[in-house]
């Protein structure tokens, strides 16, 4: 991730009375000089008929909510734009959500989106939503996914890469992930910290394969990750940091890595694979991003193009059969 210039924040709920998302990006903006762009996907379902009994149109009902959702994110900008930060403010009628944020930030280049984790009644409370998920796979630029409301003070931003690309995991991605990281340490004056895992599995396969003594063959293992991370860092220039190794399959080891380094920020990469539409985190299952208990950065490589089309789709109109309403 270069220095952004132009961040994208989705306003989850106008009139929350806490927005940390917005807090963070503001943060983020005044640190590295980027513009600010509130936006607010109007995605509501609306109910035609019962426009009709209220003897209003559709437009009228559409231009009356915009502006309401535009006056409160007008009194968002306002305070913000006491700090020096310059701000903008949109309201579309778009559908799904996800794919609403995606395309603004296609229209206005944003160089990342900051959102808020949204939590459901339906979910564990650190579990990702539906429209997180969506985000994080569809959106073509890095995505801030702000879980925690506390505001950062100097962050440890925690990266995870894969110095073996394991798992067709390409070099460049790593690349990506260090620079992101570096950069967002830099603006943020904050601390790094690398981590590398190396599953518990492949300690223990070279242990047997070579057999004088499991420990001395599993101290050797990790001592060769430590010289891989060590070269895979060194590609990039980063700002003072530690190295990590830590051993154990990724589903643990990085979310309690998080926790030990006490990370404000993780830094993590999407990969696509092959015959599958999905987009996976890193070499990692799912769950670790559920289970991490900090804000995730989450970046793409630089081939990823979003399926998104660019066309909004309007407002979502639903009318009752004739059947149901006579």
């Amino acid at each position: 991730m270069k220095q952004p210039k132009r961040i994208l924040v989705a306003i989850k709920d106008p009139a929350a009375r806490t927005m940390p998302a917005v807090r963070k990006a503001a943060q983020l903006a005044r640190a590295s000089g980027a513009t600010l762009e509130l936006f607010h996907s109007l995605s509501e379902t609306v109910m035609v008929d019962a426009l009709e009994a209220r003897r209003q149109s559709l437009r009228e009902y559409e231009q009356e909510r915009h502006a309401a959702i535009m006056k409160r994110l007008e009194l968002v900008a306002r305070r913000i734009r006491r700090h020096g930060i310059e701000v903008t403010t949109a309201a579309e009628w778009d559908y799904p959500v996800a794919e609403a944020i995606v395309r603004r930030g296609l229209r206005i280049e944003a160089d990342v989106i900051i959102a808020e984790r949204h939590a459901t009644k339906h979910v564990a409370s650190w579990m990702l939503a539906y429209t997180d998920w969506e985000l994080l796979r569809h959106a073509p630029c890095p995505v801030l996914l702000v879980k925690q409301a506390r505001a950062w003070h100097r962050p440890v931003v925690m990266t995870a890469v894969d110095p073996f690309h394991s798992n067709a995991k390409p070099s460049r991605l790593d690349l990506a992930l260090l620079k992101a990281s570096a950069q967002l340490t830099t603006d943020l004056r904050g601390s790094l910290r690398v981590v590398h895992c190396v599953p518990t599995t492949a300690v223990v396969t070279t242990a047997f394969m070579n057999s004088p003594s499991l420990t001395d063959v599993a101290e050797s293992t990790l001592r060769k990750a430590r010289k891989a991370l060590a070269v895979e860092v060194a590609r990039v220039p980063c700002p003072s940091h530690r190295l990590y190794v830590v051993e154990g399959s990724a589903r643990d080891a990085l979310p309690e890595a998080a926790r030990s380094l006490k990370a404000d920020i993780v830094v993590m990469g999407a990969i696509s694979r092959s015959g599958l539409k999905r987009i996976f985190i890193g070499n990692t299952a799912e769950a670790v991003l559920d289970a991490l208990p900090c804000d995730v950065l989450v970046v793409k490589p630089g081939s990823f193009k979003t399926k998104i089309p660019r066309r909004g789709r309007g407002a979502q109109l639903i009318a009752l059969p004739t059947a149901m309403t006579g």
